[in-house]
């Protein structure tokens, strides 16, 4: 019985050889085998119980991800050689943490639970209990002391990393408590915005996007900002390329991420709050603001401005009498609602009961009459990066390494706006200085991007030349944007392509390095097409304005209340009436009373020469007829 078994399996293994070798060809197909185990095969071995469980991850390890770059310093050593007694310290946000332990490794787990109890709420406390040491230690090794963190951090400039995790995953990490829920969803089914909420300790952060997981990672970003200071803005990610300068005054360019999301947070609540009953004006493509803090108490921080708008003038509505806008971009218009608030400050100074309410005080050191309060900041909100340098990029590629072609000059150009259109174009490529009849005979009207305005502001400040008579230059503390921030090429186009050939600037004037930052819940891109309006509204206004962004005129075309006619009439009355001003006649027109302000003059024209110097071309100036008006009787 034994040899038939043994000649089966040989014919059987025959057969199988064959037909391998016949590549395929059979009369008939093959039926299916069910795949058997040998029978002399080795079984897997089985799970055993003796395993080691996963443990959770240690108070080291869950630090070096929130703090990249943290150094662990041995404090002491006292006990007998065979039990040591270890004291480890950590900095954490300035702040020394202490913890103890019979080894090393010990030691610094326990000053890194001490570090995250001081800001972290943990799940049941369990993960803050030190990891026992499995086997035998060497407690004199100085292994332990090796900071893994140095290894993972990216210093740029002292600047902290991107947490590696995703903001939810890390949210739920550090939190026990966390509940989110969709509460609203607007727009059309080709454009929705979904509004997450997530609930931690009974505190709410809110998060939109065009999606769902987007609108929820907004939340989660909302709340490590402002519950762990754990940023996820692009000002923290290395480049590439140089790192960002800093600025003399501080150790970084960013501004808070939860101060960035107030400001924000506010300029569209107020949006939505002066739309109300207009809402056929709501459409917009660009929407811009400024906020006031004082003393970055952001808590009791006002609106000063808000604004929308994408077009210029048209060239055949140009005014002789200085009665148009001339360029409706929303972050322009937002910077002229200020100038209409800050005159509307001095005005408060004419009136000796009311000076005490004003934003500026008497300067008696100093050449100017008038200067800001002491903590008072001024934060200009866009929601996607201005027009010209500063949006020359492609958002879904990394150019930020050294570029293939040195000598192409694709940065920092000066551009300009289109006549009644979108976009920019490179200064040189427009041809000489415009002409008043050369505009109405069909040239096209250029005006300077945002971007290269901007620019001018960090340099001779966002008061103007008239007000520069009488009140300190004033700048802008930070720049907020919704979407596309890129903080090299922001950077560049608002302050660096010129911070190396500026020269004699006379003080107090100055170059000015904005904070920057980048919302959370960031705007989508809008594909409809730009309306021919903006709005403005200015603290103080009981209702907005339509504007004509073609004819710079209201809708019911009337003359704005911030063109450069209005200023010019709040100019004059101001030099009439506020006390400390020496002279008092404006008997001149509006251009030769701006160029009566040498400093800013002088400070103007530094600004056009460090552009030439750097080879980025010629600011393009309005024709001068628009400047040669007076006031009225």
């Amino acid at each position: 019985m034994l040899n038939s078994a043994n000649n089966n399996f040989v014919q059987h293994a025959v057969s199988v050889s064959m037909e391998g070798n016949m590549k395929g060809y059979n009369r008939k197909s093959p039926q299916k085998r069910r795949y058997e185990m040998p029978k002399y095969a080795v079984p897997p071995k089985k799970k055993s119980g003796k395993e080691r469980a996963p443990q959770p991850k240690n108070t080291v390890a869950m630090l070096n991800e929130l703090r990249h770059g943290l150094i662990y310093k041995l404090e002491s050593q006292t006990g007998p050689v065979h039990a040591p007694l270890f004291t480890i310290s950590v900095e954490v946000d300035g702040q020394k943490y202490m913890g103890q332990g019979r080894s090393k490794k010990v030691a610094r787990i326990e000053a890194a639970a001490t570090a995250l109890r001081s800001f972290i709420q943990f799940k049941d406390g369990a993960v803050l209990s030190p990891l026992k040491p499995a086997g035998n230690l060497d407690f004199t090794s100085d292994d332990h002391l090796e900071n893994d963190a140095n290894k993972n951090a990216i210093a740029v400039d002292g600047q902290k990393k991107v947490p590696d995790k995703g903001p939810v995953m890390l949210l739920y990490e550090l939190f026990n408590d966390v509940h989110f829920e969709c509460i609203n969803i607007d727009g059309a089914q080709n454009n929705c915005r979904f509004k997450m909420t997530v609930t931690i300790n009974e505190k709410k952060f809110d998060g939109t996007g065009p999606s769902k997981k987007l609108a929820k990672n907004a939340a989660a970003k909302a709340a490590l900002a402002s519950l762990c200071n754990i940023s996820y803005s692009p000002m923290m990610a290395p480049q590439k390329n140089a790192p960002l300068p800093i600025d003399d005054k501080s150790s970084s360019m960013e501004l808070p991420q939860i101060h960035a999301d107030t400001i924000g947070r506010l300029v569209l609540e107020k949006f939505m709050e002066v739309i109300k009953g207009q809402e056929a004006y709501s459409r917009r493509k660009v929407l811009a603001g400024i906020v006031m803090t004082e003393n970055m108490n952001f808590c009791e921080a006002k609106v000063i401005s808000v604004s929308t708008g994408t077009k210029c003038v048209s060239g055949e509505h140009m005014s002789v009498n200085g009665a148009v806008l001339n360029d409706s971009h929303a972050e322009i218009v937002s910077r002229r609602c200020l100038l209409k608030y800050l005159y509307a400050q001095l005005d408060l100074h004419c009136n000796h009961a009311t000076a005490y309410q004003s934003i500026f005080v008497r300067n008696t050191d100093g050449q100017y009459p008038y200067k800001l309060k002491s903590g008072v900041h001024f934060h200009l909100y866009i929601n996607t990066a201005p027009c010209g340098d500063a949006r020359i990029f492609s958002p879904h590629e990394n150019d930020t390494g050294v570029d293939k072609h040195p000598n192409r000059k694709a940065r920092g150009q000066l551009r300009t706006k289109i006549e009644s259109g979108e976009g920019t174009i490179p200064v040189k490529s427009s041809d000489g200085i415009q002409t008043w009849d050369g505009v109405l005979q069909g040239q096209r009207l250029l005006t300077m991007s945002c971007s290269d305005k901007i620019a001018r502001w960090n340099i001779v400040g966002i008061q103007g030349s008239l007000l520069s008579s009488i009140i300190e230059p004033v700048y802008l503390h930070s720049i907020v944007l919704g979407s596309l921030l890129h903080p090299e090429h922001m950077y560049r186009a608002v302050c660096g392509r010129i911070e190396k050939s500026l020269q004699g600037l006379p003080p107090p004037y100055h170059l000015n390095k904005p904070r920057l930052a980048l919302v959370t819940s960031a705007e989508p891109r809008n594909q409809a097409k730009a309306p021919n309006f903006g709005i403005n509204w200015t603290i103080g206004d009981t209702e907005l304005e339509v504007v004509n962004s073609l004819t710079g005129r209201t809708i019911g075309g009337q003359v704005s209340r911030i063109t450069k006619q209005a200023f010019f009439e709040k100019f004059g009355f101001i030099m009439k009436n506020l006390p400390g001003i020496t002279s008092r006649k404006v008997n001149k027109d509006y251009g030769e009373t701006k160029a009566d302000v040498k400093d800013y003059q002088t400070a103007k024209q530094e600004l056009f020469s460090a552009f030439k110097r750097e080879d980025l071309g010629s600011w393009l100036k309005k024709p001068i007829e628009q400047d040669q008006f007076g006031l009225a009787d």
